[in-house]
Formats: structure tokens, sequence, C-alpha cells
């Protein structure tokens, strides 16, 4: 799941516009010509796109017929540009569709099921918990072409130089390592961030989560919840644990703090393997350890499983929808996905794309190892929204401008808002 870096995001407003969308545009198709269709790419423009747009141009080198129209947009504009467009029947034929927005769109009736289709041809080979979160009522509407999860990763020879000799398992053992790193070296031990998404391990943690979607409850605000974030909240004081950053660019001050060798250890997801490698820290790419988040008081650890599907527009008419099923096929394959890997360091969703050479790289073969702890997110298209109300009030909490009781009686409301239907 790529989290918030738009640093293409103007230019890629305007290529948007300027392209129109693939429902709409893709009927300007010349009869004598091949056909359009329009593909809305949210990796990283700078780090994965190129290998995006390079893989497009190889299916229509294969597929003369067929163009692809190859648009970056932002990750965090892209779900509510999708929205807008689809609403007005003008979106692209396809959408790398982050996981929590394929079922959402699915129950808005904008993507087109894909059981039974060529794009789904090679179902068996997918793990099947990801083709499982890629379903909504009985249907499958996105096949997945990356996967991921959360990890602590941190600098080996800064825990080696402080005398730890392995990462911590609980987050009282993060903050014993954090202060004894900090004795040390020097360097503070631990960076963590206000995102919900990131503090969503520390629910797993107490076995607790926003919502209970069986039970259709409300549970942010319970006592096992309290628990969490609590522990969480303990993270942003104390020796060497830095202080909570509340600035709009936040995840960019982190990220360069820990590739630099200014803090050990934070968490982050495999979508940053290639930047870790560009930072001074690890130029040695042996150096960056990698290993579960640690657990609660509870004994459990875990973290979300994001990643992105492939979804196909359900308003798009039928020549553009069997050319993009076609190509959907095409860029979930494992010879895609393989190249995808060792280009992009970002983990596959099928099991015949970790080959011998994509399992070489340290990254990919780390995060590969915490992926048995990742958590599936429930069968609720809302879900992935739960976590707006908590991106509004954690840095708050965090930054000491208000209360976790307060700020978390906040969340609770506007959740009530989101699923009316769950009880407090």
């Amino acid at each position: 799941m790529r989290r918030g870096i738009a640093a293409t995001a103007l230019v890629a407003s305007f290529a948007l516009a300027a392209t129109a969308c693939g429902g709409s545009d893709s009927g300007s198709d010349k009869s004598d010509g091949p056909l359009t269709i329009t593909w809305w790419d949210t990796s990283n423009a700078t780090n994965e796109a190129p290998t995006y747009e390079a893989l497009a141009k190889q299916f229509e080198k294969a597929n003369p017929t067929i163009k692809v129209k190859y648009v970056n947009v932002p990750f965090d504009q892209a779900q509510n540009k999708f929205d807008t467009a689809a609403g007005s029947k003008g979106a692209p034929d396809i959408l790398r569709s982050e996981v929590g927005w394929t079922p959402a769109f699915a129950k808005k009736g904008f993507f087109l099921p894909l059981d039974g289709t060529e794009a789904l041809a090679d179902q068996s080979k997918f793990q099947a918990s990801l083709i499982k979160q890629a379903q909504y009522d009985g249907k499958t509407y996105g096949v997945p072409l990356v996967t991921d999860t959360l990890a602590l990763v941190y600098n080996k020879a800064l825990f080696k130089k402080a005398g730890i000799d392995k990462a911590p398992t609980t987050w009282a053992e993060l903050k014993t390592d954090a202060a004894t790193i900090q004795k040390k070296t020097g360097v503070d031990g631990y960076w963590g961030s206000t995102q919900a998404y990131y503090a969503q391990s520390f629910l797993y943690g107490e076995g607790t989560d926003t919502v209970d979607a069986t039970a259709k409850k409300i549970t942010v605000n319970s006592a096992a919840a309290k628990k969490a974030y609590g522990t969480w909240q303990g993270l942003f004081s104390g020796k060497g644990l830095h202080k909570a950053d509340t600035t709009a660019d936040a995840y960019a001050h982190i990220q360069d703090a820990f590739v630099n060798g200014k803090v050990a250890a934070i968490v982050q997801g495999p979508w940053e393997i290639t930047n870790f490698y560009k930072g001074s820290a690890f130029t040695d790419k042996a150096n960056l350890g990698i290993a579960t988040v640690p657990a609660g008081s509870t004994g459990k650890a875990g973290a979300p499983t994001g990643g992105h599907n492939l979804s196909v527009y359900a308003g798009s008419d039928k020549a553009h929808q069997e050319a993009s099923l076609k190509f959907v096929k095409f860029m979930t394959s494992a010879k895609s996905q393989e190249t995808i890997a060792l280009k992009n360091s970002t983990l596959p969703t099928r099991d015949d794309a970790y080959t011998a050479q994509v399992k070489a790289d340290p990254g990919i073969a780390g995060y590969q190892g915490v992926l048995a702890a990742a958590q599936p997110r429930p069968a609720l298209p809302e879900y992935s929204s739960l976590w707006g109300p908590l991106d509004t009030e954690l840095p708050k909490i965090a930054g000491g401008k208000e209360s976790l009781d307060k700020g978390l009686s906040n969340v609770e409301l506007a959740i009530a808002k989101l699923v009316p239907d769950f009880s407090k």
C-alpha cells in the first residue's frame, strides 16, 4: 500500500485532465487503428512507474491491435478521482486499485466481476487470501498485482554497536532497545508514525480492531483499543524515542532519517525497499534488518495486509473490457510479476513468481518472511475509510493537542456515520 507521497501530483493532474478518461475517451478510437484502453497506475512515479510503463509497452508489442494509454495518478488522489470519474461514466478502463478500495468500488457497481474471465484464468496460482481480499458479495473484482505488509525495519550496524543482536519482539522491548541505542550510539532508536495505517499493528497486538465486522460493532474506543493506542502514544516520548512529527512531510522526514542512519528503526512497508538501498546507511544491503512488528501485551503481533489489484471498469463497452481483461492477465502473469519484483523490489502475489532470482533480493526475502503475520482486512467495503477519522485525530493525540480519550471518542462518532448500522 503506497502511503501519501505525491512527488508528481501537479504533473499527473495535468496529464489526467489532458487524457480525459478511458470509459469515454476510448470511444474515439479510429476503426482502422488499434483499440485504446486507458490504465490509471497508482504506483510511485519515480521508483515504480517506469517498470509498469515498460511492461505496458511490451503488451502493446505483443498485441498490436491494442494501445494502452498509461496515466500515473498519485496514490493519495486516485481513490477520489476514480470515484468521481466512475460516477460520471468517465473512468479509465483499468485501475490499479488498493486492496481496500476494491470491495468499496465493487459495491458501487464500478468494477466488472472477473470470475470466469481471461483475467482470472490462473486463479489457482495466486495466494488464496489475496484472492479473497479482492472479493465482494461472493464475486471477484480484482486480480492481485502486488502484496505488502508492514515490518519493523532496522539498522543492523547500529543495533550491533549498541550490543543488541536481534530485533525486539514486543513494544516494551523496543522501548528498552531504543534507550540503549541512544546511549551507546547517540542516535534515536525508534521513530514512529502518526498515520492510522501504521498504528493498526498496535490494535492487533491487543487482539482488537477499529470495528468488529462480524458483530457489527465499533470497537475503536474499547478498553483494548485504548490500551493499544496508549502503547502507540507512549513511543513518542522517552530516551531514544523520537518525538511525533505531525507535519505534512512527516513520512518523508522519517524515511530520510532512517535511510541515512539518523534513527535505528522504523515501521515501514516493502514499497520503500528500493529507497532503503539508495540511503547511505544501506549501501550494503545486508545491513537492512526486517522483522515482524513487535507484539502487544497479548503476545500477538501482526500488521495489515496491503497491496494492489488490477480491476476493470464496468462502464466500459464490451470491446474495451475484453482488451482490458487481456491486459490484466498479462500484467499479473508470473513473468510480469517477476519483472516487477526484480525492478521494484515489491512482493509478488502468486507463488510461481517467487523465482530464485526474486528471492535472492534480501529485501524481498525479508518481507516474504513476515507475510505470515499479516492480517487480511475484514470483508467490509467501508473498512479503508475508517482510517480517515483516525488520520485526523491521531496526530493531535501524538502532538499533545488532544487527550487520547477525547480523540478516540471523536473517532467513534465519525466512524458511526460511516457504518450507521454498527453499534457502539
